[in-house]
């Protein structure tokens, strides 16, 4: 079955420590079999672009290298985008 090569991957802009990061994961923990996730530690060198454009910001999701939400989930919405992308797969 090639169905993960089809699943959406969710990037979370984070570092540590990140208590909201920490949170996050946990909300999206049922959801976790339809993505995959993909942490960036924007505090490494070779992410420091992530790091000046998100460091008051975190935790920062992007859906399929698009910007999805920032600081908190919003579940409805991680939701509905993540639908839709399974519907046009």
């Amino acid at each position: 079955c090639s169905a993960s090569a089809n699943k959406p991957v969710l990037t979370l802009f984070t570092k540590k420590p990140c208590p909201l990061c920490d949170e996050a994961k946990e909300v999206l923990e049922p959801y976790k079999k339809r993505f995959i996730l993909q942490e960036v530690d924007i505090t490494l060198p070779e992410n420091s672009a992530w790091y000046d454009k998100y460091k008051y910001d975190i935790p920062v999701f992007h859906l399929n290298g698009k910007f999805l939400m920032k600081h908190q989930v919003d579940i409805e919405k991680f939701e509905d985008q993540l639908m839709k992308l399974e519907l046009q797969n």
